[in-house]
């Protein structure tokens, strides 16, 4: 089992952390700027807290950078962990900004979409790469401690390509729905009867390729229908040219 300090305090640090706990590791120091977010994630966890980089515990074995990726930059620039493993946790990030925070760096970057308030710690699949031989050993371990098989080493070339997977299903896909909402709440109509058409088909894709499940009046070729929700959507100009073009998309076999 690891000793961890964790520097940041946002949803993936919280997360992350949980998972640590959960697989046995000891949390030994949340640092974070936001001095009430770290302490309250410093109580939860029984340890303490510290929102200054001169104060980080030298005593970790591993240092789990979960910061915005512009931030983790400038906080290399003070850190200083000869023979310790250090990793940020972002996707697009070079492992090679913490090189001179230790020769052990790397990267743990977790696919998947986390939030502080979660109940419920979700599976997360986690991709790892090390400079040096104990970075990638101590790193690998680590997230097959939290993610078992769902764990393997990575590139940056993989990682980005994976981002930009990730962010297609997720961020693109809640936007979505974000905007099926929005029309929900201006048509006097109820979002949550939505919600088992939802769990359907995220629940499907596991069990067929999207390529062979579509379903709906493009990939019908159902005009009519298609004119008849381009109408009702003339007082909702965002949804319309969303909906005009993956219709478009959907019918071309590109979608």
């Amino acid at each position: 089992m690891k000793k961890i300090v964790i520097i940041g305090s946002g949803n993936v640090a919280a997360v992350l952390g949980r998972k640590f706990r959960a697989a046995g590791h000891t949390i030994i120091q949340v640092l974070s700027r936001n001095s009430m977010e770290a302490s309250r994630l410093a109580y939860e966890w029984d340890t303490e807290s510290a929102n200054y980089l001169s104060l980080i515990s030298q005593h970790g074995d591993v240092y789990v950078m979960a910061v915005s990726d512009h931030a983790i930059a400038e906080l290399a620039k003070d850190l200083l962990l000869p023979d310790k493993v250090i990793a940020h946790t972002a996707a697009s990030v070079n492992m090679d900004v913490l090189k001179d925070v230790s020769p052990h760096h790397g990267v743990f970057y977790p696919l998947q979409s986390l939030r502080k308030e979660m109940i419920f710690l979700p599976e997360i699949p986690v991709f790892t790469e090390g400079a040096t031989p104990k970075a990638r050993q101590v790193l690998l371990e680590l997230a097959s401690s939290i993610a078992g098989e769902e764990t393997r080493p990575s590139t940056l070339d993989e990682r980005i390509r994976l981002h930009v997977a990730a962010v297609v299903v997720n961020n693109f896909t809640n936007h979505l729905y974000q905007l099926a909402e929005e029309f929900c709440r201006k048509e006097n109509l109820d979002f949550r009867l939505l919600w088992p058409l939802i769990e359907e088909t995220a629940t499907r894709v596991k069990e067929i390729s999207p390529s062979k499940s579509q379903t709906g009046p493009a990939i019908r070729g159902d005009e009519e229908t298609i004119q008849k929700h381009l109408a009702l959507l003339d007082n909702h100009p965002q949804l319309k040219e969303v909906y005009t073009f993956f219709s478009l998309q959907i019918k071309r076999g590109e979608a």
